[in-house]
């Protein structure tokens, strides 16, 4: 049955459309909405990071020291937590950096790259080779004493500068292979939380593990009841967070439990949610009055709440979630780790001494060489042993540069280091000089590499570089 066909208002009543107003002019898909956030995110972190090193290495050291150590306690009544300003940061904020971690898993898995087999073999393979051969050229050059605590400083992708890098190629990119990459680090931090949760773990208090098991068990029941409110799971997640952290379990995986924990369907389907949007659609028609505006117009303005409640509902909370907390993960949580971990005073004078350290030399040929050599040589067995194919549009040159591109391992290395060497300043010292360097390297070498291959491929066709690039990205810029 064909529809009636609803009274279009006047044009005339729509006088409060600022310039920037363009709300409904831009229809992105969520996969390019992550590409542009982390993409902002990415060259966000790379200021963040060259401020601290600023910071750490000018007249001004002694404050910036001073500030990030600043001791500050929260009080109720005789329960008291104490810590430094650095480890409110890397305990408390970069929970909710885990909590969208959890939700990105979580989604890959039910819908991304990650939920077809068929796709998610490669980008999986890739990131085993990713995280073991980096883990054992570190071990091979520092097998034991305390330093072999940092094994797992090599393991990890930075997602957000690795695409920023990737981003900053444009058009010669295959969209295809920032899927890849996507997936891949994903996959990465999967891993990285896994390596966290197992082998970063301080003496264990029971009582505090048992209570933060008896709430992740309510978490689970919230779900299962189909609980869709997300303050209730935020709610048990600070909690979830507090026994974590007089546990002994790093407390920041409190953020990926609760993340797994989110509801992942909608209340409405597509087909009623339609519906329901063509009748108050109409119904807010009818209701305009000339020379009356929203704010003059009850039954407009109770139409429009019920838009909202509608979209809420046909929207998924994960989905939800994820929208509203990358932004602040990305703009203000990620660049104020950079901030407070990033700053590493240089010696210049005695540069070499570093670089030649084995824990530096560990980290710097885990990120660069190894992460180089697993992702690639990984992806190369997959393909060979037919479980894997390349993405569409891509060749395998250029899943050689995302290899060189996973050596970029800022954010979650640096977090690890920090984990790894607790009251080990010199070897920590040694660790984000490494982390840094490798940084710097890898994200060139993999830069050069791409827009080699990408130039030599679009000559040998004799036509411009792939057009089946960050398209998303291109949009989201251009109609901004």
């Amino acid at each position: 049955m064909q529809r009636p066909k609803l009274p279009l208002l006047p044009r005339r009543g729509r006088v409060f459309q600022a310039p920037w107003e363009r709300a409904f002019d831009r229809v992105i898909t969520p996969f390019e909405a992550f590409i542009h956030r982390q993409t902002t995110s990415g060259l966000l972190l790379m200021g963040a990071a060259l401020l601290a090193l600023v910071a750490a290495n000018s007249p001004w050291a002694g404050s910036y020291q001073h500030l990030i150590h600043t001791v500050i306690g929260v009080d109720v009544g005789g329960w008291r937590l104490e810590k430094s300003l650095q480890h409110w940061i890397n305990d408390g904020l970069m929970v909710l950096f885990f909590f969208v971690v959890g939700l990105e898993l979580k989604r890959e898995v039910l819908v991304g790259e990650l939920a077809e087999l068929r796709q998610a073999v490669l980008p999986i393979f890739a990131a085993i080779g990713g995280m073991l051969v980096p883990a054992l050229i570190y071990f091979a050059l520092n097998p034991e004493g305390d330093a072999a605590r940092g094994w797992g400083i090599p393991m990890a992708t930075d997602i957000a500068f690795a695409i920023g890098v990737l981003v900053l190629l444009g058009r010669r990119i295959p969209k295809a292979l920032i899927t890849f990459l996507v997936a891949l680090a994903i996959a990465d931090d999967l891993g990285a939380v896994v390596v966290i949760a197992l082998f970063y773990t301080d003496t264990l208090v029971w009582e505090a593990l048992i209570a933060a098991a008896a709430l992740l068990a309510l978490l689970v029941v919230l779900n299962r009841a189909g609980v869709r409110r997300t303050s209730p799971y935020l709610l048990v997640g600070v909690l979830l967070w507090l026994a974590l952290l007089k546990s002994g379990v790093h407390a920041t995986l409190a953020g990926v439990f609760t993340a797994l924990t989110i509801p992942a369907f909608p209340k409405y389907d597509p087909v009623r949610f339609s519906d329901s949007v063509r009748e108050l659609i109409g119904r807010f028609d009818a209701s305009y009055r000339p020379g009356e505006n929203i704010m003059t117009n009850v039954q407009m303005r109770a139409i429009v709440q019920a838009l909202e409640n509608g979209v809420r509902r046909v929207e998924t909370p994960l989905q939800r979630l994820e929208h509203e907390l990358h932004l602040p993960v990305a703009l203000l949580v990620i660049p104020l780790f950079a901030l407070a971990n990033a700053g590493i005073p240089l010696d210049l004078a005695g540069m070499t001494t570093t670089l030649t350290h084995p824990v530096t030399l560990g980290v710097m040929l885990g990120l660069v060489l190894g992460k180089f050599l697993g992702i690639a040589g990984m992806s190369w067995l997959a393909i060979r042993l037919g479980v894997g194919s390349l993405p569409a549009g891509t060749r395998f040159s250029q899943i050689v540069g995302v290899g060189l591109l996973g050596g970029i391992g800022f954010t979650m290395s640096l977090f690890i280091a920090e984990l790894g060497f607790v009251g080990q300043p010199q070897a920590l010292l040694m660790a984000k000089t490494g982390i840094l360097a490798a940084s710097v390297v890898a994200g060139v070498a993999g830069c050069a590499w791409l827009w080699w291959v990408s130039h030599r491929v679009a000559t040998l066709q004799g036509e411009p570089a792939s057009d089946a690039t960050v398209a998303g990205v291109r949009t989201g810029h251009a109609n901004r």
